[in-house]
């Protein structure tokens, strides 16, 4: 078959890879200049390449990993794989042991730097509560109401990073169920599924560029700074800038995808308008020869302490004495505007890493800020579904489905996309 693809970021090239790996004749079309959408390297002036977000993918992302391998990305090159931790620079915090999943969370638990015994015994028993309940709770639970009763250094220490980093969304508005599901897929799936994967690389050689080259040398067709206008039917198929193809999927953002089925599947196009998404700000900070005790540490997050993580980009295998701070919902932030934003994370970082490994004074490097990163997750979330119309079918993190927004999210909903495109 003749197969359109519209938007180039990790959905879209997912889908254009399977598809053609299936022998159909692929077509990809993004509106912007760069492959990847909001997981890509952008260049910064007098800096270089940063990536426009820090991404963390995990050892349960299999369909991407997968996907990296079918374009000729190794994992192990690109990726630097460690035990989940969550470290702080006061030296409190968890780490899990390789194994187990819930073995190694068990071991963490009981390890815990910063919790009292009657702590470690309260997170026990709530998530044996979740575990015995089969990870399932009512649609309309938060994770905010799922975990009352815990005390609040486990909610500092663990729930609440862990919930935005996952959801990016705060606790008291995202969804409690699709927190159980990634609870229970990273921690009862196979050994290795809650262990970090940090990007080597930028994010553009993690996936996106290996992939647009392999769609070139299998024949498919690439366009990119090239926006498709609208659809039209035609038989069973639909035409595309002019051509006709035998099926369509529409892999752009939902706002995107909401334009062009408005006309077509007025349900389907108001569900994707209706979407609301929290913003995600990085933060680049540069203080020459600083290392961290570790790739990736946890913050404790303030009023005036926005970033919830730092990344040493030295220690992944770029600058020495760069750094990537994280704030994730970050939408307050957003308000008070970047420079504020910048200033309060110096201000955050100098405070916890001060009397640390700190030889130099740091200084703000950029703010990226990506203010549509994903779809809000709050219960009971409507979203759209993958079939739009004969022929027509939706690809992309925000597509219905059990997880957040997430790179394997978009990914899986891709793969979704290609074998329902061909069954219906």
């Amino acid at each position: 078959m003749k197969i359109a693809v519209i938007g180039g970021g990790w959905a879209g090239l997912a889908a254009a890879v399977r598809a053609t790996q299936r022998g159909h004749q692929v077509e990809l079309f993004e509106m912007a200049e760069h492959w990847g959408g909001r997981a890509r390297s952008v260049a910064a002036p007098e800096v270089g390449l940063l990536d426009n977000g820090q991404h963390i993918l995990i050892g349960a992302y299999r369909r991407t990993l997968d996907l990296m391998r079918t374009v000729g990305v190794d994992p192990q090159a690109v990726l630097h794989r460690l035990p989940l931790e969550l470290r702080y620079p006061d030296g409190r915090g968890l780490r899990m042991t390789s194994g187990p999943a819930w073995w190694g969370l068990l071991r963490a638990v009981l390890g815990c730097r910063g919790w009292s015994t009657s702590d470690r015994l309260a997170l026990l028993r709530v998530a044996g509560g979740w575990a015995a309940r089969g990870f399932r709770c009512a649609p309309d639970l938060t994770v905010d109401a799922l975990c009352r009763g815990l005390p609040p250094a486990v909610r500092e220490l663990l729930i609440d990073p862990l919930c935005v980093a996952a959801l990016n969304t705060p606790a008291d508005a995202a969804s409690g169920r699709v927190w159980l599901r990634v609870l229970h897929d990273a921690l009862l799936g196979e050994t290795g599924s809650a262990d970090l994967l940090l990007p080597r690389a930028g994010l553009s050689d993690v996936l996106p560029t290996h992939a647009a080259r392999w769609l070139q040398s299998q024949g498919a067709n690439l366009h990119l700074g090239h926006r498709v206008q609208h659809l039209q039917r035609a038989d069973a198929g639909w035409i595309v800038q002019g051509i006709r193809h035998d099926r369509v999927i529409l892999a752009c953002t939902a706002a995107e995808a909401a334009r062009l089925t408005s006309a077509i599947a007025a349900d389907w196009s108001r569900r994707a308008q209706a979407l609301t998404y929290e913003p995600i700000i990085t933060v680049y900070v540069q203080c020459p020869g600083a290392r961290l005790p570790a790739p990736m540490m946890a913050l404790v997050e303030g009023n005036e302490a926005p970033a919830q993580f730092v990344f040493d980009h030295g220690a992944l295998g770029g600058e020495v004495g760069r750094f990537a701070f994280v704030i994730s919902g970050a939408r307050r932030w957003v308000d008070r505007g970047l420079n504020e934003t910048g200033h309060a994370v110096l201000k955050q970082a100098q405070a916890a890493f001060a009397a640390g490994n700190w030889p130099a004074t740091p200084r703000v490097l950029r703010v990226l800020s990506e203010k549509r990163a994903t779809f809000r997750c709050t219960p009971q979330l409507e979203r759209p579904g993958a079939v739009v119309a004969p022929s027509l079918v939706a690809a992309g993190d925000y597509v219905d489905g059990p997880y957040p927004a997430t790179l394997e999210g978009a990914v899986l909903s891709a793969e979704a996309a290609v074998t329902l495109s061909l069954a219906i």
